[in-house]
């Protein structure tokens, strides 16, 4: 049976390098962030109030797009970020945040909201968790131009956002994974504790695999 998985976490935390690693392992189809470049995403960094709306639409659009391929897809695969994290963290830590008017995030609310339930849910997610120090590190290392105004403060508060969203998320299983221990992408009995806790989240069986870091479920 095909399986739907999701990768979720903060800005910098390796997303996209863990999606990539278990496609090969597994044999799956990665799913990344959206190609298409958000063309507000750079007036937004200079003027998150002014901005925030139009590019959180975008990027709720892309991701729906995003879910929609996936739904028809023939085989197993893995996304990089979801429609669910638009919504329930980064929107709504503009919105927290002043940056979003009441208006606009009703209205953005609604329209997430109907589209989440036309959509089928994934069969796990798995999220991806790391400290302030840590994500600060890996987006130094990435060097990209807007991401290098992004503050320690936002990045903790977007860290508590996750926590908030993942304690009452229930549409399917989470998966933990302490990412300031694991080095996935050096440590090849790293990656494998991780497969092979996937796979027993998407069995249904929770046996320990071996000793290590510890991954909460």
């Amino acid at each position: 049976m095909n399986k739907f998985i999701i990768v979720a976490g903060n800005i910098g935390v390796g997303k996209s390098t863990l999606v990539s690693l278990l496609c090969q392992k597994l044999g799956w189809e990665p799913f990344y962030e959206p190609e298409t470049e958000n063309p507000y995403l750079s007036d937004f960094y200079q003027d998150m109030s002014r901005w925030s709306f139009q590019s959180q639409v975008f990027f709720l659009s892309r991701r729906m797009h995003i879910h929609h391929q996936i739904l028809h897809y023939s085989g197993s695969v893995i996304q990089d970020r979801s429609i669910y994290e638009d919504a329930e963290v980064f929107a709504r830590n503009l919105y927290l945040q002043g940056n979003m008017s009441d208006r606009d995030y009703v209205t953005y609310r609604s329209l997430y909201q109907t589209m989440t339930e036309f959509l089928p849910p994934p069969d796990l997610v798995i999220y991806l968790r790391a400290s302030v120090e840590t994500l600060q590190k890996r987006i130094a290392l990435r060097n990209r131009d807007y991401e290098r105004s992004i503050s320690t403060e936002y990045l903790d508060r977007v860290n508590r956002l996750y926590t908030d969203w993942l304690t009452s998320f229930t549409l399917c299983p989470v998966l933990t994974i302490p990412a300031d221990e694991l080095d996935y992408v050096v440590r090849p009995d790293h990656l494998e504790l991780i497969v092979g806790k996937v796979q027993q989240k998407l069995t249904g069986k929770d046996e320990v695999i071996f000793s290590g870091p510890e991954i909460r479920e």
